[in-house]
């Protein structure tokens, strides 16, 4: 008897505690990249309803923007060569390239960006230059955008982050260039926001990807259990499947023979979302075996005319190439990979009915 009284007492203030508007915000906010749909709201809200006030929330003209070019985005993972690629658009005149602007340094504060590079970024001086005198994006800027709501689709609601991008583009000089590395399952909110601009997306193959983010294949070898990955997860890998498992189940990193499964399975989605958002997808690959023909297309499609191939040759490095062998073989990275593929086929496979 005594237990039912403290289970009813409980639950009644669970109950008056769900009522109140703090919890009810604060649940909100826990749920945000869960449950994230908008309402259905069908109104004509694109300003074919006249008001009935003409001066009614009427735009004002921009005179601070600097840039009225459409911009283009990169979207790419971690370790596929994206700082190549952000640094060959850095070396264009007439092109503002900002590298991850998302990146948890905040380039725009000189307090918190630090001088530290990384030594495999060949013919990269800083990071952080085109951010200088930029403090005000510190008023926008979530540390949270780095860990939470990694996806969004189109009707995802983050005016926060709409306006830090506007403000990236407005600022920069000349045609403004955005490479991104946590945008991989954000590119249809991406696309819907910013519908004028290029997006860019680069792959690369995904056990060299695999090899390059340890820094070091000794350190966590093939036959090691994904529950001691924790100490060697320099990419964030551990942190994108806690926050997308409950869009992809299959990422809870307790369900993986290996890591390299949970790594896998984001490679493959991250590739599915970039060929259907993108205007041009390409390999890191083709870039260092092809730099001529490749930039060349890759400028083409982003409508870019003036640049100095020569300039922009000699700053691709090709790495290493099959580096995966040295850490596993064909066969064991196939088998995870099959397993994988297999569990992606009977997610993504329409119901069919007779």
């Amino acid at each position: 008897m005594a237990l039912k009284i403290i289970k009813r007492r409980v639950l009644d203030t669970v109950r008056r505690l769900c009522e109140t508007d703090e919890t009810k915000v604060i649940v909100t906010r826990m749920l945000s990249g869960v449950l994230h749909q908008r309402m259905p709201v069908h109104w004509d809200y694109d300003g074919a309803i006249p008001s009935p006030y003409a001066d009614l929330g009427e735009k004002k003209e921009n005179q601070d923007q600097a840039s009225t070019q459409a911009p283009v985005f990169i979207t790419a993972r971690f370790r596929t060569g994206s700082t190549l690629l952000w640094n060959l658009f850095r070396h264009v005149e007439g092109i503002t390239a900002y590298y991850e602007p998302l990146n948890e340094r905040r380039w725009f504060d000189p307090l918190s960006r630090g001088t530290r590079m990384d030594t495999t970024h060949k013919n990269v001086d800083d990071y952080w230059r085109e951010y200088n005198g930029l403090e005000v994006l510190g008023t926008y800027y979530q540390q949270d955008w780095i860990s939470k709501n990694l996806y969004m689709d189109a009707t995802s609601w983050d005016p926060g982050m709409k306006r830090y991008v506007d403000l990236l583009v407005e600022k920069a000089r000349g045609r403004p260039v955005l490479q991104f590395n946590r945008v991989d399952f954000r590119l249809p909110w991406l696309r819907h926001q910013f519908p004028q601009a290029t997006i860019i997306h680069l792959y690369r193959h995904p056990r060299d990807q695999w090899c390059s983010s340890l820094m070091d294949i000794t350190c966590f070898p093939k036959d090691a259990a994904t529950k001691d990955f924790q100490p060697h997860d320099k990419f964030y890998l551990l942190m994108w499947a806690q926050d997308l498992k409950y869009h992809f189940p299959f990422l809870d990193p307790r369900e993986a023979h290996h890591p390299y499964e949970t790594f896998y399975y984001l490679w493959k989605l991250s590739y599915l979302f970039g060929i259907r958002y993108a205007d041009n997808s390409l390999s890191f690959e083709s870039l260092v075996e092809n730099p001529d023909s490749q930039i060349a297309a890759l400028f083409k499609v982003c409508e870019i005319e003036q640049y100095d191939l020569t300039k922009l040759k000699a700053l691709v490095i090709q790495p290493p190439v099959g580096k995966w062998l040295k850490y596993a073989s064909e066969d064991w990275f196939g088998e995870h990979e099959s397993r994988c593929e297999t569990v992606l086929s009977e997610f993504f496979r329409v119901p069919k009915y007779s």
